[in-house]
């Protein structure tokens, strides 16, 4: 019968050998999303570093476990547990045509997946043992950036020294790291930001920011092993969540966070990590994690005269050690955290307990603002919760429920659904108290921390004919306390829709709206406090991307914005963007071109572009006032460029960017230290990996 049902399958006229470029798409909007709403330069690229090496050795699916196909970060919870019931009640698969009849999986999930996994099961244990220490890949990456104009802060006759960068301008990354298969890795990383000293001053050592790593999963009852630098995910994420996890976007019903608790860590942010050891031991269904941390972190530090000790008043999380202030601020504070998770888990259900405590050097006690009132205070900060997951049919519930030191507490609870061939849903709740406080968290939130929050959102997802999808999600919250910049309880509202629709693998077109409209304060009124004031933004936006044969590709972009269309200062936004990709036959080199222009009113209507970079990399930027903007990456396989052997140990890859951002009738661009005396701005990248 099975037999019968694989030759029905393979007669389905639809191409699954090759990936959509949708969900590169969708990764470029959750980005831009993100940067919008935290205005953070993302550093981790540890996502990217784990597709890639399941690419080099995809995951074999009658051996995977529950967290490889987590690992892939491009499937929902419940079509992970109806993978594993489908395989438990029909056997090993025979092909990956097989998925198709999966419950949930439809052809788009299997083409973005596909070049990940295998279906083969031919590797003793021995084999694979074996090869842990012998037939990984190592691969050693250098990347220097440089932005060609000189910003203010490298005139050492400014004004102020304390704003003078006192390094070089070069962005310097190295990294070597070995890899089987995500089962055994080990590395370090080496970091230099733009401004930083090298090798001389307070970098005497060379970089500003060293990472070592050492990961290994799967060894009789040790599930994993980290030692070094790793990140610890819990739950939902409202007492620890430390990997890159987004929120709203057009990937509508990826709402649940989904991680293993133990990650390594091998990416050059400077703050959200652990540094120690951690374990996790597994026996039947049980499971358990424990971790020990012991690192300096960064903080700005205010007299505190009642306890006749500095106090921590800001933590600093940006990395930049380039003026004399900011050394003096690196790693001045000691920073000890401990905790565990404990997991019960069955075919369809899991439950765990999560625990987190932090010990600092010194008391924390942040500025006397009315926003900072619940703020965490002292020299110790500790959190629990409890996390759930329970599948039935094709719902699958899943939330968590937590406390922090002071038992204020804070709930996220959500559902997917699968409520038909052609529709999925998801729902998730959150209620959170305005005196919740957590550290190093990150949930499925409207803030950018977990508190102070209610909210619910709704998502939907329709397949309506072939080629075409529609999503839209509607989202309500309010914050019953002062937030930074709104001084006074508020509330806000997001609606999204899009259409999306791609006939076959070589053109897709979508186009979405999006409305978010939330209180915000009434600016240049001289009052203590501010009146609350309704600000609403829209953003329409169209793609279109065409593979106009296996070498061309084509993409075409516009965004616009309106912010408080029908205020007395309105803002509108109005962004273009083309793509042009080149690769030949024999994918010796690679090409891509992109052109931009952009005219907006003010900070307000800015628009956010993902560009395309060097491998491991994000240009993420956001634009306002009126210009243009041009990049040209070219890629290189050194080896076949050059005719050296294609199969020889060393093979050897380049990768060149120029950008630059051009202001027609400004004198200034950038602000305070980053301030450039010219009308354009420029950078040049250059990327090197060695791999072997």
């Amino acid at each position: 019968m099975k037999t019968l049902l694989i030759i029905l399958l393979l007669t389905v006229s639809v191409n699954l050998l090759a990936q959509t470029t949708e969900q590169q798409s969708v990764d470029e909007e959750q980005a831009e999303h993100l940067a919008e709403k935290t205005d953070v330069v993302i550093e981790d690229d540890s996502q990217q570093q784990r597709l890639a090496e399941w690419l080099k050795n995809p995951i074999e699916l009658n051996k995977a476990s529950e967290e490889d196909l987590v690992s892939l970060g491009l499937l929902t919870d419940l079509q992970i547990k109806n993978f594993f019931r489908y395989r438990a009640l029909l056997g090993k698969l025979i092909s990956v045509y097989e998925l198709q009849a999966i419950p949930s999986w439809n052809l788009e999930t299997i083409r973005l997946i596909l070049s990940y996994i295998k279906v083969m099961d031919n590797e003793s244990i021995r084999d694979i043992f074996e090869k842990r220490w012998k037939a990984g890949s190592h691969y050693l990456l250098f990347r220097a950036a440089q932005s060609l104009e000189k910003p203010r802060g490298f005139n050492k006759n400014a004004d102020s020294s304390a704003s003078v960068y006192l390094g070089s301008p070069q962005r310097i990354l190295f990294r070597y790291t070995y890899n089987y298969k995500n089962l055994f890795q080990y590395g370090i990383v080496g970091d230099k930001d733009a401004g930083e000293q090298f090798f001389k001053g307070y970098q005497r050592y060379g970089f500003d920011f060293y990472s070592i790593h050492f990961f290994v999963t799967r060894i009789g009852k040790i599930k994993a092993l980290a030692l070094g630098d790793f990140t610890i995910n819990m739950g939902q994420g409202l007492i620890q969540w430390q990997s890159l996890a987004f929120t709203k976007s057009s990937s509508v019903l990826s709402v649940k966070r989904q991680s293993p608790v133990l990650r390594p860590y091998h990416s050059p942010g400077e703050f959200n990590f652990h540094r120690g050891a951690g374990i996790t031991l597994y026996k039947d269904r049980w499971e358990t994690t424990v971790f020990i941390s012991n690192k300096k972190i960064g903080a700005n530090l205010n007299v505190d005269t009642a306890n006749r000790q500095d106090a921590i008043s800001s933590f600093d999380n940006s990395g930049y050690h380039r003026t004399k202030n900011e050394n003096e601020d690196k790693n001045n504070i000691g920073q000890l955290a401990t905790g565990f998770n404990i997991n019960f888990s069955d075919r369809s259900w899991h439950l765990g307990l999560n625990g987190i405590y932090y010990h600092f050097s010194n008391p924390i006690h942040k500025e006397d603002q009315p926003y900072n009132l619940f703020a965490i205070t002292g020299k110790s900060w500790m959190n629990s919760s409890i996390d759930y997951s329970y599948t039935f049919r094709n719902f699958h519930f899943f939330g968590e429920a937590a406390i922090d030191k002071n038992f204020n507490k804070a709930f996220v609870n959500g559902v997917l659904m699968s409520l038909a061939a052609k529709v999925d849903a998801a729902i998730i709740y959150r209620n959170i108290d305005r005196r919740y406080q957590s550290m190093y968290a990150d949930a499925f939130t409207e803030n950018t921390v977990p508190n102070n929050e209610k909210g619910l959102y709704a998502g939907i997802s329709v397949r309506p004919f072939a080629g075409w999808r529609v999503d839209a999600f509607f989202d309500i919250y309010n914050f019953s306390w002062l937030k930074f910049r709104v001084d006074g309880p508020s509330s806000g509202k997001d609606f999204f829709v899009k259409f999306f629709y791609q006939p076959d693998k070589k053109w897709y077109i979508y186009t979405y709206f999006k409305n978010e409209s939330k209180n915000s304060n009434v600016s240049g009124l001289n009052f203590a406090t501010h009146q609350l004031a309704v600000a609403q933004k829209q953003n329409w936006r169209t793609e279109v991307s065409i593979n106009i044969n296996n070498n061309v590709s084509l993409k075409t972009r516009i965004d616009c914005l309106w912010y408080n269309r029908n205020a007395p200062e309105p803002e509108k936004g109005f962004l273009a963007f083309e793509s042009i990709s080149f690769k030949p036959a024999k994918k010796i080199y690679g090409v891509n071109v992109g052109l931009q222009y952009f005219e907006t009113g003010g900070y307000n209507s800015r628009l956010f572009v993902s560009e395309p970079d060097v491998l491991y990399s994000y240009t993420l930027s956001a634009f306002y006032s009126k210009g243009f903007r041009y990049h040209l990456r070219l890629d290189a396989k050194i080896n076949r460029l050059f005719h050296f052997p294609a199969t020889g140990k060393y093979q050897l890859r380049c990768w060149l960017r120029w950008a630059q951002t051009i202001y027609p009738g400004k004198i200034l661009t950038g602000n305070g230290p980053d301030q450039i005396n010219d009308s354009k701005r420029s950078e040049l990248k250059i990327q090197l990996i060695l791999a072997w």
